[in-house]
């Protein structure tokens, strides 16, 4: 007797004939609603809080003669520029980052469904934000200790990118 459903090799099926979620997607894509929680409330703590960050620099960097030359590398004319820049263009990052967040939301939901156009959503979503701000404020703001910014969306995009053959539709 030959059995007329094939399997793939990586899926699980549950009882309804559908494959299941793999787990390590299950877990990405988990991660992405918690990250885009956290990244809906610092965009608009950011909003809020810009003018008042950027007078904190300022006030900061008068301060530094005495400081080590890492602190001054991080209190540099150019971070306050950027910082400015930031201030001025508030609401154009805010609305750039929260479409950014939507389209990461939306991918991730998609690929919980296993479709292939939620990795491509999410992968726009990821670093429209990043792209914007290079754009708008300029490449200073990836310099320094901020570069930390693309640690994750680089480790996300590699396991999603390997996690990526579970897709089906």
């Amino acid at each position: 007797m030959t059995n007329s459903t094939q399997t793939n090799d990586f899926l699980d099926f549950n009882e309804g004939g559908k494959p299941a979620l793999p787990s390590a997607l299950n877990v990405l894509t988990i991660l992405t609603f918690i990250g885009c929680a956290v990244e809906v409330l610092g965009s608009v703590w950011r909003f809020f809080t810009a003018e008042k960050s950027y007078k904190q620099l300022q006030e900061a960097q008068g301060k530094m003669e005495n400081a080590p030359a890492w602190a001054k590398g991080m209190m540099s004319p150019e971070m306050l520029e950027v910082s400015r820049k930031a201030m001025e263009n508030k609401l154009i990052l805010l609305v750039i980052t929260l479409a950014g967040t939507a389209l990461c939301l939306w991918g991730a939901m998609e690929m919980r469904k296993l479709k292939k156009q939620g990795y491509l959503l999410w992968v726009v979503g990821e670093f429209l934000p990043i792209l914007g701000g290079v754009i708008i404020v300029g490449t200073g703001m990836l310099s320094g200790f901020s570069m930390f910014v693309l640690v994750f969306p680089i480790i996300f995009l590699i396991l999603y990118t390997v996690n990526k053959k579970h897709l089906l539709y």
